[in-house]
């Protein structure tokens, strides 16, 4: 296994959507033995180190009945596929009953023969842990009610979409739904009660179990269990689990990863507790919002914490990038977001420009065609990010300034520098706005002056000569177009 790099690329995949379209070519129900080598090859190719996974732990009948009940959600799978089928509604991955590979996917032992392939590839596995809930129809439930989150008649009739009677043999019991303190319960899960300590040593028990089985988990709604939160959440007192949780699991795993959904500014709570990667969530709304000020005072963090940031632009709960980003400022958003330091989280795809999101509950997904300019803008951002420079580098946001009295539009830039171990350097600048804007970037480098130097943009092929007195004293001169990007390589000339 090589040594994991110090910004890594993690590349998500609906594995329930994925085998459904291998079937099809199959003609017979495919599991993850059926992945093909040369598809394991190609991520590896392209420089992914990690592979997630998404929903192939066990679920059951009654989270799938309410997902193919509930209206709202209903009409939310119709509007992804016309054509939609019961056989298309599985239910939610995160509605889960039981730590082990679902059996329409070759159980557990495919899931082992499938994490062997991708280790003699260099890649690792990543998986979901789901610490809020469970599913309905958890074994727990039956022989475990203590674990959950009970409620009485008063509490059900305040907020009747927050529980629910479930049916037990040993009899039946009003428990809550999973939720945050924001939203209503989600109706296809059950609460579970982290005020009881056998509740938090049992889903420990499930983390180590899981961790024998993948080399890092992604944690659905990490900050939900916090005990701040889950007390305002249910007015239940809780002591802290994921400081326990990470420490248990890594005396055993010690390289084991893990990457936290957090929400609520809570990032670096999460990331004192444990956690290896935290979403960064605030990035992506300051891209989405379209200004770049917001945008560079959010790379003003320190590296300590920019370093554990997952930089994404769509996964499974948001909208397609290429669907919320209107062309050339989704470029200029993706070269900020993936050449700033931390983990490259990308979503299966996002390469070919997919437009239509496809939810969790969902086993099939609709056919689009490849947005043939994007495929090729990511084609060179993916080699740009297999660079050893971006990938185990030193980074340094960097200053811009107007170009003359009265110029505005430097305000309009985020630029920042790569330095290697080698000295090899990457000047990155990106004009984040829809007007043409200039500036003068000042350049951290050494050795500038006294030489001519070539700037090539390994985005365009583009290059420039530029003399390094002028870089040294002034800056470098830019001025470019609406949305412009521009990842520079330095080569000093005879």
């Amino acid at each position: 296994m090589k040594t994991r790099p110090k910004n890594p690329v993690i590349y998500q995949i609906n594995t329930r959507v994925w085998l459904t379209e291998m079937s099809r070519e199959l003609r017979r129900r495919a599991t993850l033995d059926d992945i093909p080598d040369a598809e394991l090859d190609r991520l590896a190719e392209i420089g992914v180190d990690w592979v997630w996974l998404l929903s192939v732990w066990q679920t059951g009948t009654a989270g799938q009945r309410i997902s193919c009940s509930n209206p709202e959600w209903r009409k939310e799978f119709e509007e992804t596929l016309p054509d939609l089928c019961e056989d298309d509604i599985p239910g939610s991955g995160f509605a889960i009953t039981g730590y082990t590979v679902h059996c329409s996917l070759g159980g557990d032992p495919a899931l082992a023969r499938l994490r062997e392939r991708l280790r003699n590839r260099g890649l690792r596995l990543i998986l979901d842990f789901v610490p809020n809930h469970t599913g309905l129809d958890h074994p727990w439930v039956e022989g475990h009610p203590e674990y959950y989150v009970s409620g009485t008649e008063l509490d059900r009739a305040r907020a009747p979409k927050n529980y629910t009677w479930v049916n037990r043999t040993a009899g039946d019991l009003l428990l809550a739904h999973g939720r945050d303190p924001y939203f209503p319960g989600w109706p296809d899960t059950l609460q579970l009660n982290y005020g009881n300590p056998a509740t938090q040593d049992a889903m420990i028990g499930e983390l180590r179990k899981i961790a024998g089985q993948c080399d890092g988990v992604r944690c659905d709604m990490a900050m939900l269990v916090l005990p701040d939160v889950f007390e305002r959440t249910w007015g239940i007192r809780a002591q802290p689990f994921w400081p326990r949780a990470t420490q248990c699991v890594r005396e055993r795993f010690p390289e084991f990863c893990f990457m936290a959904e957090v929400y609520w500014d809570l990032e670096w709570t999460l990331q004192q507790q444990g956690f290896d990667y935290t979403y960064d969530k605030r990035l992506y709304d300051r891209l989405r919002d379209g200004h770049a000020r917001p945008v560079r005072e959010h790379l003003y963090a320190g590296l300590d914490y920019q370093n554990k940031m997952a930089r994404f632009l769509e996964n499974h709960d948001e909208t397609r990038a290429a669907a919320a980003f209107a062309p050339g400022m989704h470029e200029a958003a993706a070269t900020i977001t993936f050449l700033s330091p931390g983990l490259r989280f990308f979503h299966q795809g996002q390469f070919e420009g997919r437009k239509i999101r496809i939810s969790p509950h969902l086993s099939r997904g609709p056919c689009e065609p490849v947005a043939a300019s994007l495929q090729q803008f990511f084609d060179r951002l993916l080699a740009v990010l297999r660079q050893p420079t971006v990938r185990d580098g030193q980074w340094q946001l960097l200053k811009c300034e107007p170009a003359w009295e009265g110029n505005w539009t430097w305000d309009c830039f985020v630029a920042f520098a790569w330095e290697g171990d080698r000295g090899e350097r990457l000047l990155v600048a990106v004009n984040y706005a829809p007007n043409q804007s200039q500036c003068y970037v000042r350049l951290p480098f050494a050795e500038l002056a006294g030489r001519q130097w070539q700037l090539r943009d390994q985005m365009s092929s583009a290059t420039y000569d530029r003399s390094g007195d002028e870089l040294q004293s002034r800056g470098l001169f830019l001025d470019m177009s609406p949305w412009q990007t521009a990842v520079y390589s330095t080569q000093a000339l005879p």
